[in-house]
């Protein structure tokens, strides 16, 4: 993600940093040039009828929407609730801090160079995210239960249907935006202001157009792709199916929030991971947060380059 801070943006996502001796590691703040967000799309994704929603039916009459009025999210996920927390750390320490934490390091290391050049830099993070990607699509189709498809994640039941995903997206989008403006205006007053832009991420952009090219992947399908699909997609539908939808929010959040190692920006990225879990609950359909994922990192990228 990128955080909007008085730093005001930042993309929700790992947002590069510059190499220490042999290590480059990525930046993941909230709403400063640092913070992007990413997931994946499915090729179920690219019909009109069918909608990015993480849970699945078994036969018409299992899988009913959540009683509970504002969530139609499944009272049944696809995924056990006893291997939930293993396969969440397993994707944890095994793909997502390996790799979006540590991809850059390696890169530097096999290329025998302290500071990457820019161009190099963003063409290995979009490698890195694309194979976080792939590995974590694999990883839950191969943990859910045996009567699921993988191509049923994705699909919308009636009730889902009946909501306007895209307007959702535009009332989340708006809301996310006033809501980290004024977190960002508060924390100003009491900390003080902080840079605006993230140098690091705005000398990728102005580096090249094959640089730009890359971010824009990385920060705008990428990695809301990936990040809706496994935090929202996968966490949260599954944790909801045990508690009420506004607890398995908190919940999911927090963890989304923690999962960026991002100490200044948690306030932020917690509140982001709210708003996106509140889009996913009422409209059933991962494309929301994963739009509203997109707009705000790409606002994010433009306020950094034009900074």
């Amino acid at each position: 993600m990128i955080r909007l801070q008085w730093q005001l943006w930042h993309p929700l996502h790992l947002a590069p940093k510059k190499p220490i001796g042999n290590f480059s590691r990525p930046l993941i703040s909230f709403l400063s040039p640092h913070t992007l967000l990413s997931c994946t799309n499915s090729k179920s994704s690219l019909s009109s009828k069918v909608s990015f929603k993480c849970f699945c039916h078994k036969t018409e009459n299992t899988h009913e929407a959540s009683s509970q009025g504002f969530s139609v999210l499944a009272a049944d996920a696809p995924w056990d609730h006893g291997s939930l927390w293993s396969t969440m750390a397993f994707y944890m320490f095994s793909l997502h801090i390996p790799l979006s934490f540590g991809g850059l390091s390696v890169v530097a290391h096999v290329l025998h160079e302290p500071i990457l050049d820019p161009q190099i830099e963003a063409i290995s993070l979009l490698g890195a995210q694309i194979l976080e990607l792939i590995a974590a699509l694999v990883l839950l189709q191969s943990t859910a239960k045996p009567q699921y498809k993988f191509v049923d994640f994705f699909k919308a039941n009636e009730v889902s249907k009946e909501r306007s995903w895209l307007l959702a997206s535009a009332v989340g989008f708006g809301f996310l935006f006033m809501l980290v403006f004024l977190t960002s205006f508060l924390a100003d007053s009491v900390v003080g202001p902080k840079a605006i832009n993230n140098p690091v991420l705005k000398e990728i952009l102005v580096s090249s157009n094959i640089s730009k090219a890359a971010c824009v992947l990385v920060y705008c399908i990428v990695t809301p792709v990936l990040e809706e699909t496994v935090y929202r997609g996968f966490l949260l539908a599954s944790i909801l199916s045990t508690m009420k939808w506004q607890s398995a929010v908190l919940i999911s959040s927090a963890i989304f929030s923690a999962a960026h190692l991002s100490g200044e920006n948690s306030l932020q990225l917690f509140i982001i991971g709210c708003v996106l879990g509140c889009s996913y609950c009422w409209t059933g359909n991962l494309r929301s947060p994963i739009l509203i994922h997109s707009l705000y990192n790409a606002m994010t990228l433009m306020i950094t380059f034009l900074s």
